[in-house]
């Protein structure tokens, strides 16, 4: 009863500073156009660019068939985001997917989204980050071989220990991280950019020679190559998850879309074009790390400055990832999908800890018993398959309800396209390389409804269950954050 007691004094109080502080924790109240196209590229840009070349180009068998699967990909990136621009300027709240499938396909897919991203989605891209970032720091210290497996993956799981308590102890240590690592991230591929360019002067273009010879013409090997080219565009729809913070979102938010993507499409595409003239293509294919060795053969002795570089940046990359990670788990919180504990925060740290301390739990379990090209088929399987119900719900807007309001329409025939496009990209593994592991991704989405209808849709609560989260409230040191605006 004192328990009870303490809850029912102390949480209007606590609900209301930690309504300050939820504000704090978030982005800035009004992102501006600059800051948008910043949040874009800054989260694309990550850790696929040092590591999806070489298995893209395994997938499509050419380098010229590699570079064309880029491209597309920044295309199909493109197109989604103009259609997520047209959804952001109907229902102008954040959260991304999950407030869109909520409000047009109603409380039980949304359920299913939640459940799904907060437990596979989410951590998966944190592991898979993470594993990345493993991958290049331990590459210096094992010249001329492969770095053993237990030692990458300690190192991962060291890194998101390491990100757990940064991001779980202090806010602004987090953001600064976020702009440092972000500075770093762009010189590591402007150099790589500016010396594919001294090297095509130089003439080193042997690898564009016969450039389509052994391509793939398989339906499930282009499915697979652009899972994994795919996987560096991931962040186009960002901004989406912060719509109600933007100034302006009916002009931000598709403007933002046009500079940022084509930015980094270009960008990516000049990079896989450095890789390829410094080395050829069975090099870039027996590359544990891509840009270390390509480090090595342009750089010589400065060439830990890439692995640097891009250690920092996938560190970075993971620690935007981990910061921004409790969006959709307070969202759902909020919304009655999740349990109250992932909503609450820090009563001094301010921190959405119980939400930070789950992601990191899931991510580890990931590290532990996957790598870092299977985590992102799996994810990238998952992804498309609710990329694809999100575009669904906006053709069903545009057909069925043209007279809601918006600033901003996209073209029918684009979404069209995302969406035979996100199809494709869930049959085409499943039809051409069947995979017993696809399976259990589908049966644990579905499993959600076991969840759903005693707890959300009839909320038969155990008491059992409001101890457990009233003792981790009392343990955590959380509060409620039910006085937040948003």
């Amino acid at each position: 009863s004192t328990m009870r007691k303490r809850k029912t004094t102390d949480s209007p109080h606590s609900s209301t500073d930690l309504s300050e502080g939820k504000e704090k924790l978030r982005l800035k109240q009004e992102v501006s156009l600059i800051s948008g196209v910043s949040l874009i590229a800054g989260t694309m840009i990550g850790s696929g660019i040092f590591m999806s070349p070489e298995w893209v180009l395994h997938h499509m068998g050419s380098p010229t068939s590699s570079l064309l699967i880029w491209a597309a990909c920044g295309l199909l990136a493109m197109f989604g985001a103009l259609s997520y621009a047209e959804l952001g300027t109907i229902i102008k709240e954040s959260g991304g997917e999950y407030i869109y499938i909520l409000r047009i396909f109603g409380s039980f897919p949304a359920f299913l989204f939640a459940y799904t991203s907060v437990i596979l989605v989410r951590p998966a891209g944190l592991a898979a980050v993470c594993l990345s970032f493993a991958e290049y720091a331990v590459a210096p210290f094992y010249p001329g071989c492969s770095s053993p497996q237990v030692v990458i993956k300690c190192t991962a799981a060291a890194c998101i220990l390491l990100l757990t308590i940064i991001n779980c102890l202090n806010v602004r240590l987090a953001t600064s991280i976020m702009n440092i690592f972000t500075a770093a991230k762009l010189l590591a591929l402007l150099v790589i950019v500016v010396g594919g360019v001294v090297l095509l002067a130089k003439g080193q273009t042997q690898s564009f020679q016969n450039a389509f010879e052994n391509t793939t013409a398989g339906i499930g090997a282009v499915g697979v190559a652009f899972y994994q080219g795919l996987w560096s565009y991931d962040g186009w729809n960002n901004l989406n998850y912060v719509t109600e913070e933007l100034k302006k979102p009916e002009v931000t938010l598709p403007r933002a879309v046009m500079i940022a993507i084509p930015l980094v499409t270009c960008l990516y595409l000049l990079v896989n074009v450095s890789y390829l003239a410094a080395m050829t293509p069975s090099e870039v294919l027996s590359s544990g790390a891509v840009a270390v060795t390509w480090g090595d053969k342009v750089l010589g002795s400065w060439a830990w400055l890439i692995s640097l570089s891009v250690a920092l940046s996938t560190f970075g990359s993971s620690n935007g990832t981990f910061f921004s990670g409790g969006r959709v788990c307070y969202i759902a919180a909020r919304e009655g999908h999740m349990p109250d504990i992932l909503s609450m925060a820090h009563v001094r740290c301010l921190t959405p800890s119980p939400a930070l301390l789950f992601t990191s739990a899931m991510s580890l379990i990931m590290i532990i018993s996957g790598s870092f090209t299977s985590i992102v088929n799996f994810f990238s399987f998952i992804a498309w398959f609710f990329y694809g119900m999100t575009i669904s719900g906006l053709l069903y807007l545009k057909i069925k309800k043209p007279e809601l309001p918006r600033s901003y329409k996209v073209p029918i025939i684009i979404p069209i396209i995302v969406l035979m496009a996100a199809v494709y990209l869930v049959l085409a593994p499943i039809i051409d390389q069947p995979q017993i592991e696809i399976l259990y991704i589908v049966l644990f989405i579905f499993s959600g409804v076991i969840l759903y209808f005693p707890l959300v849709r009839f909320k038969c609560h155990p008491r059992f269950l409001q101890k457990v989260t009233l003792h981790l409230q009392l343990f955590l040191e959380v509060a409620p954050t039910t006085g937040d605006a948003n």
